[in-house]
This record gives C-alpha cells, sequence and structure tokens, in this order.
C-alpha cells in the first residue's frame, strides 16, 4: 500500500523549533519529488517548500525562506522539514506530498494539483 505519514508536529513557542518527518513505504521515494504543504483553518492549502528526487534542488516559500530547511534520506525513505524560529502564523496542518521526480521543482514547486500521494497532515502550533 502506498503511504506518506508525517509525523514531529506539537505545541512549541514562538521563537522555536520543530522537525517534520514524511516517511515512505510501499514506493521508491527517490523516483519522488516531495513537498511540503500546510493549511490553517480558514484557508487554502499553501507550499511550502519542495526538494527533488536525489535531494540536489530545493525551493521555499518565501514566507519560510531562511527559517525552514527541507531534506531527505532516500535510504530511510523520509523526508524532513527543519522549521526555526517558528512564528504564530506558522500554525498549520502541515502535509507532504509526493510528485513523479521529472517533474522540477525550479524555478518554482510543482503545483498542488500534480502531486500524486498525500499524508494524513501534522499539527503545529505555535503559541506563548
Amino acid at each position: 500500500q502506498l503511504q506518506l505519514v508525517e509525523s514531529g508536529g506539537g505545541l512549541v513557542q514562538p521563537g522555536e523549533s520543530l522537525r517534520l518527518s514524511c516517511a515512505a513505504s510501499g514506493f521508491t521515494l527517490d523516483y519522488y519529488a516531495i513537498g511540503w504543504f500546510r493549511q490553517a483553518p480558514g484557508k487554502e492549502r499553501e507550499g511550502v517548500s519542495c526538494i527533488s528526487g536525489r535531494g540536489g534542488s530545493t525551493n521555499y516559500a518565501d514566507s519560510v525562506k531562511g527559517r525552514f530547511t527541507i531534506s531527505r534520506d532516500n535510504t530511510k525513505s523520509t523526508v524532513y522539514l527543519q522549521m526555526n524560529s517558528l512564528k504564530p502564523e506558522d500554525t498549520a496542518v502541515y502535509y507532504c506530498a509526493a510528485v513523479p521526480r521529472i517533474t522540477a521543482v525550479q524555478p518554482m514547486c510543482p503545483a498542488k494539483n500534480l502531486y500524486h500521494y498525500w499524508g494524513q497532515g501534522t499539527q503545529v502550533t505555535v503559541s506563548s
């Protein structure tokens, strides 16, 4: 069964850090580029970051540049999102999704309708 499972969310204070993980099973992860998305209550799901199939290329939304870092370990079938200097506006459910690696992540991340597989999401809450 093809599956993506996110983990690592939680409640943190502004300025703190979290690392999200996206674990894949049932398919070969390095055949896919991975995107991280987030959805806050009452808002549309938006792209946060993406990484190419072998990890050589990444991209970020302007709102997270310099604070978030995406990486992947294909030997562990896992993609990570390191989130530093978190702000209350980062509060959302975070999702990872997979798109065939032929899809470029430059000059911008693939549109969300191109992704084939989605995880169930993990909640991130930033509040004092």
